[in-house]
């Protein structure tokens, strides 16, 4: 049986992951992603593996994760999401700076 890969992130991490062709579920804290994971337990594969982000992964309730274990699905996977910095920086700054690693220099948007 196949089970879609799914993610439950917060806003800014959800805008990335929809760039890399995922359908995120926004959550704003612990008991968000909880009633997420609840609602993807019903669907094929028990949910199968969920990309969480690491601030609502160590945010969700104590028996939330203790009924994950219990069950062993559905599978979370936690990443780390975008730090302050990431998110307060300048868009002209984190344009320039994917350019930077794109083609190995600086370069002026100006």
């Amino acid at each position: 049986m196949k089970a879609a890969i799914r993610a439950i992130c917060r806003h800014e991490a959800a805008l990335g992951l929809a760039l890399a062709g995922l359908a995120p579920i926004e959550a704003a804290d612990g008991a968000a992603a909880a009633r997420a994971i609840a609602s993807l337990a019903h669907t094929p594969g028990k949910g199968g593996v969920i990309l969480i982000e690491r601030a609502l992964h160590d945010a969700l309730p104590p028996a939330v994760k203790r009924q994950l274990q219990r069950d062993a699905a559905p599978i979370l996977m936690p990443f780390p999401g975008p730090s302050a910095a990431a998110i307060a920086a300048a868009p002209d700054e984190e344009l320039m700076e994917i350019l930077r690693r794109a083609i190995g220099y600086r370069v002026r948007l100006r």
